[in-house]
């Protein structure tokens, strides 16, 4: 389904890396490519979404539902994700059909991008590069979540989030962004900086 074994490798390869660089309970790439149910819950969604663009969309959607049995995390196979999205934990989780994430998410246990609308329409929120999610927050709608911000565990968010900004709270207040210091925490982390958390 990718057109060369050498990108599958590099997508496996970015993943296990990302996770071990945002997680500090990581040890080796060996336990979170065997044992972390959000990783594999991004690989299986990777190989539905292929489907679901293909025209395949049953099977894609046979495919979700084994996802969501096997790690607890529900992403419906037409959602877009880009590279390195990294799902802590994982339970819980659920990713709407119109839903759209950037580059080097961080999304906790128990996160919602839901619709609040039923026509068939772009109704799940837009999070871009570099967002962190914090457990059990639920974005409603088709909002925007900006580079670089922090919603917080627990929060409700139904408006926009500026890029940078922290959103905590119900219903989520705005606050201007903490620090810009990418993560330091995890092997990868001790040995080589990877380019994406320099970037975020």
């Amino acid at each position: 389904m990718f057109e060369r074994l050498d990108d599958l490798r590099k997508h496996l390869t970015e993943d296990v890396r990302t996770a071990l660089a945002k997680d500090p309970a990581a040890k080796s790439a060996l336990e979170v490519a065997l044992l972390y149910p959000g990783l594999h819950a991004v690989w299986l969604y990777r190989i539905a979404h292929r489907l679901w663009t293909g025209d395949h969309r049953l099977a894609a959607r046979a495919l979700s539902e084994f996802a969501r049995f096997l790690t607890g995390v529900e992403i419906h196979p037409a959602a877009t994700i880009g590279r390195r999205l990294f799902v802590d934990h994982g339970q819980g989780v659920v990713i709407g059909e119109t839903a759209e994430i950037g580059d080097d998410v961080l999304m906790y246990h128990g996160v919602t991008l839901g619709g609040a609308s039923m026509r068939r329409e772009k109704r799940h929120p837009t999070v871009r590069d570099c967002v962190t999610l914090g457990a059990n927050a639920t974005l409603l709608g088709d909002i925007t979540v900006g580079r670089g911000a922090t919603v917080g565990a627990g929060s409700v968010v139904t408006d926009d989030v500026p890029a940078g900004a922290t959103a905590t709270g119900v219903p989520a207040e705005i606050t201007e962004h903490a620090g810009d210091e990418p993560p330091e925490t995890g092997p990868a982390a001790e040995t080589e900086a990877p380019h994406w958390l320099t970037d975020c």
